[in-house]
């Protein structure tokens, strides 16, 4: 379990305190919790059917109707007609309801406002970026939730060989002296099917979508691997797969008994840069090693 985890979860504890989520009310609105998420997104997005406030509050339909009846005989929130689709239909605020909303966000301004004015500026900053970053976390283990990570397969390795030439020419690495090229593309199962080497998939629903491997270094020391062929389809990123896969090579990596982790990339392909630098890659002035490579630009390593 890594070390974050209990002092995470014990500050979320307190947080939901502090807050007064454990009582039945929001402070002094009269609004249940429940209710203020949901006045909140119809002021946000001016009008929702049913089925996607469900979606956006995460809760299921049947509570969302409840939820949304609630809030019409309170006299907060109003259903009609989508002109587009008479079968639609939309709810939006009344005049009540918008109320109701400025009270809320006088209540939560003030509370979250006082509590912040106790910090320093540099705080602060910490407190929002932490906030966000835990809460975009959160989300993608959500979505992850989806997919699963497993080592190649012989079934698996046309997928893979076809997502590696279909994402390559996107970022111009489909000339010479890219890993395109590789005799090891059509037959990846058997490649890394070897000591000292690992390949593994992100699947959902029997679809392979991407993959990473790690395997040593050729040219270099005993020590050093190199993170080969991490690639993912469009429809896949900016879910934390890249997170997810880099995490599992690189602990195969320990596994494997390697020291160090070397890999070759583009200065184009700006996002997965930053996904390197945030595992704590550091750039090299040049390229270390064997790979035939001599298409790439960019040079990252790091201690395991």
């Amino acid at each position: 379990m890594l070390p974050q985890v209990a002092p995470l979860r014990d500050s979320s504890r307190r947080v939901v305190r502090e807050l007064g989520f454990m009582s039945d009310r929001y402070q002094t609105t009269g609004v249940s919790h429940a209710q203020c998420h949901a006045l909140l997104e119809l002021e946000t997005r001016g009008q929702l059917a049913g089925g996607e406030l469900a979606a956006t509050l995460m809760i299921d339909k049947s509570t969302a109707s409840r939820l949304l009846h609630a809030l019409a005989e309170r006299g907060w929130a109003r259903q009609r007609v989508d002109p587009a689709d008479a079968r639609r239909k939309l709810w939006h605020l009344t005049e009540a309801g918008r109320t109701k909303v400025v009270a809320v966000h006088l209540q939560a301004n003030g509370q979250v406002g006082e509590a912040l004015s106790l910090l320093g500026e540099a705080e602060r900053s910490a407190v929002v970026d932490g906030m966000q970053l835990y809460a975009k976390a959160l989300r993608r283990r959500r979505l992850q939730a989806a997919f699963t990570v497993r080592s190649i397969t012989h079934d698996d390795a046309p997928q893979v060989a076809a997502i590696i030439r279909a994402v390559m020419p996107e970022f111009g690495a489909d000339g010479p002296g890219f890993a395109l090229h590789d005799p090891e593309v059509d037959h990846m199962d058997r490649a890394y099917g070897v000591p000292g080497a690992r390949y593994y998939v992100i699947e959902r629903g029997g679809r392979v979508l991407g993959g990473g491997g790690v395997a040593a270094l050729e040219g270099a020391g005993a020590g050093t691997c190199e993170l080969r062929k991490m690639y993912f389809l469009p429809e896949v990123r900016g879910l934390g797969l890249g997170a997810r896969m880099l995490s599992t090579c690189l602990e195969a990596a320990r596994e494997l008994g390697y020291e160090r982790c070397y890999l070759e990339t583009l200065e184009s392909m700006r996002a997965a840069q930053r996904l390197y630098r945030a595992f704590g890659f550091k750039q090299l002035d040049g390229p270390e090693g064997a790979t035939g490579h001599f298409g790439c630009d960019a040079w990252y390593a790091r201690g395991l």
